[in-house]
């Protein structure tokens, strides 16, 4: 189980969460996966959610590709949580750091996920801090670019039935930069 660090209800009626734990535990209708575009779940957040979750979820993945093609950061795939707690899991498509237009790139896969959890009429998600580990993406522009992507998304989506969004982060230095951003972002 993890542990909230920081919330706030967001002037949409979302609440918002910042968690330190472990993402595959969350009790989440979905979670997101910081997924690649070939849905190869060999490291970093995807690697610890097939493990834990079981290899039905590579085969659901291998499925989806073959059926849908690659991958955008516009557009994640998803499927079942498999041995997760989490009825669906949402993979969505970071950006690696250097790549070019990052920031929009972090922005259209953080829009998506939410997208596809209203698609299937989700009420929580759980995500992780998207392309921050094995891609590379600076923390502190990270959260301040996935702060902004969840507040853009619920000013357009005023009929959302997303009602918690937990951003659930595994490390001391994670929870750090994000409690910061998120402090500044949205103040009390």
């Amino acid at each position: 189980m993890s542990l909230t660090v920081a919330e706030k209800k967001l002037a949409s009626g979302q609440t918002l969460q910042i968690a330190q734990g472990d993402l595959t535990l969350e009790e989440a209708d979905a979670i997101v996966n910081a997924a690649n575009e070939h849905l190869q779940h060999g490291g970093g957040v995807a690697w610890a959610i097939v493990k834990r979750g079981g290899e039905t979820i590579q085969q659901e993945s291998d499925a989806w590709i073959e059926q849908h093609g690659l991958v955008s950061h516009a557009r994640p795939a998803w499927t079942s949580g498999g041995a997760l707690p989490a009825k669906y899991i949402i993979h969505a498509v970071g950006p690696v750091w250097g790549a070019g237009a990052e920031d929009q790139k972090l922005s259209d896969a953080v829009t998506g996920a939410l997208h596809v959890a209203d698609e299937l009429k989700c009420k929580s998600i759980a995500l992780p801090a998207i392309s921050t580990g094995i891609f590379g993406f600076p923390k502190e522009r990270a959260a301040r670019v996935i702060f902004s992507a969840i507040e853009n998304y619920f000013s357009v989506n005023k009929n959302s039935g997303l009602q918690t969004l937990r951003l659930t982060l595994f490390d001391d230095a994670s929870v750090k930069v994000f409690v910061d951003a998120f402090k500044l972002f949205f103040p009390l």
